[in-house]
């Protein structure tokens, strides 16, 4: 697969769908994910709609470039963000939400596309949010999937996925991939499929695997604070889609963004978790190809 330097000294590892003469899909990954979490066949199903799909590794993740010469220290991060430190959280954080935005964009730019509909999931719906309130004039559209705006009274996660989100993966490829199946706490409750989570648990694993990466995208996650008010002055035409069986992001993170938002659709889909149940796909890539034409 394709790198391009998205930033001075950041290379981004990218893959494209379809003819480059239709409209540019940017699909935006999660928190700790990697590209390949937009299941290849997602992609191509997108594409065959007659649009141009390109996702792409976060810094920090995947094959993209990694920040090995910063460590966090996540107690201490927190501790000062708590506290309001927030001078010492900045210099603790080698980079934030807008570095992660304007990667997208420098992508963007390296395959010389001027303007495209960025689709943003979970962390990359914020990541999405962000480029279309620092760089508007970029985006055709705006999608924010299960995502939510950075305010405390929204979007919490409940206390078993909080759980299941704070306890670390063991580091053996086996473990790892069997304790993929503790994802099913998020997952869609009627399309939640164990076999599924194994299987990208596994590609990662063998693609991949680096957990250092997903505390300093933590860090810049918290840092990005809240966006309400930045949200209410964006104009991008924007759809909104969460899962109502979301217990990581809770669905009020979505309602939220899709009121403030002026304009904004919201799509609740009521068998859908934090995830993207293949069951779901054909109403999910109807509503992306109805909101990027």
């Amino acid at each position: 697969m394709p790198i391009a330097e998205a930033a001075p000294g950041v290379s981004i590892e990218y893959e494209t769908f379809g003819d480059p003469a239709d409209p540019a899909v940017l699909l935006v990954i999660g928190l700790s994910a990697q590209m390949i979490a937009w299941h290849e066949d997602f992609c191509r199903a997108l594409a065959e709609r007659g649009r141009y799909v390109i996702r792409y590794d976060n810094r920090d993740s995947g094959l993209s470039t990694k920040f090995d010469d910063h460590p966090v220290d996540m107690g201490r991060f927190t501790g000062a963000v708590s506290s309001g430190d927030i001078s010492s959280a900045l210099a603790m954080a080698p980079y934030t939400l807008t570095d992660m935005a304007d990667d997208g964009l420098g992508l963007l730019t390296a395959l010389g596309i001027e303007h495209a509909h960025v689709v943003g999931s979970s962390m990359g719906g914020m990541i999405a949010q962000t480029m279309a309130i620092n760089r508007p004039a970029r985006l055709l559209t705006l999608t924010s999937m299960m995502s939510s705006t950075g305010e405390p009274d929204y979007g919490q996660a409940n206390a078993e996925a909080q759980a299941v989100l704070s306890s670390p993966k063991p580091s053996d490829r086996e473990g790892y991939i069997s304790a993929a199946e503790r994802e099913l706490t998020w997952a869609s409750k009627r399309y939640g499929n164990p076999a599924r989570l194994r299987e990208l648990a596994a590609a990662s694993y063998d693609r991949a695997h680096y957990p250092a990466g997903a505390g300093r995208q933590l860090g810049a996650m918290i840092l990005g604070g809240s966006r309400a008010d930045a949200l209410r002055t964006v104009r991008v035409p924007t759809l909104v889609i969460h899962g109502l069986d979301d217990t990581l992001i809770d669905p009020s993170g979505g309602r939220r963004t899709a009121d403030l938002v002026p304009g904004a659709e919201l799509l609740l889909l009521p068998d859908m978790g934090h995830d993207r149940p293949r069951e779901l796909w054909p109403e999910i890539i109807d509503a992306l190809v109805a909101h990027t034409r």
